[in-house]
């Protein structure tokens, strides 16, 4: 019986160290269940009395039920709700928001990006991602654009570049 009971013991906590099959890139939830992670806490939704005093939206700007810690722990120590916010964007991101928009926006980046991915792994593979017996084929897809971390490491240190600290070894 005590040792039913230890081979019992023993099939649960190796059970327990399964990936479920799912590799680190697959960031999706996968399970149809709620994501905590994306569960927040708003405001209340607020009618205005006169539907013309809303503001126009604007790009990068909050939205009026987002949660706002930052300013409601400034209001509750006696400052000014608004401080955080000064324009939309902060202060000290104004030259990174210039230099990355000098030559324009463009508004459908997005949209054009995923097509072109999905155009990239249609010709590096004529099943995607995934081949006949469902092997995940992400790494190979993309490995002719990943960087050897240790390589890199090297090349800096020779062009004497100070590097904090090695990459961990494969």
């Amino acid at each position: 019986m005590r040792q039913a009971m230890i081979v019992g013991l023993m099939a649960l906590t190796l059970a327990g160290c399964g990936t479920g099959g799912r590799p680190l890139h697959d960031i999706g939830g996968g399970s149809g269940g709620p994501d905590e992670f994306t569960v927040l806490p708003s405001r209340p939704l607020e009618l205005p009395e006169n539907l013309a005093t809303l503001p126009a939206p604007t790009p990068g700007g909050a939205n009026r039920t987002d949660p706002t810690p930052t300013a409601d722990a400034i209001a509750v120590l006696g400052g000014s709700e608004a401080a955080p916010q000064a324009g939309g964007v902060p202060a000290a991101d104004a030259a990174l928001i210039a230099g990355a928009s000098r030559y324009g926006v463009d508004p459908g980046i997005r949209a054009a990006l995923a097509a072109e991915d999905q155009a990239f792994r249609n010709r590096r593979s004529r099943l995607g991602l995934l081949n006949l017996f469902n092997k995940n084929r992400y790494f190979k897809t993309y490995a002719a654009q990943a960087l050897d971390a240790y390589a890199e490491f090297v090349r800096f240190r020779n062009l004497g570049v100070q590097v904090p600290s090695a990459p961990p070894g494969n």
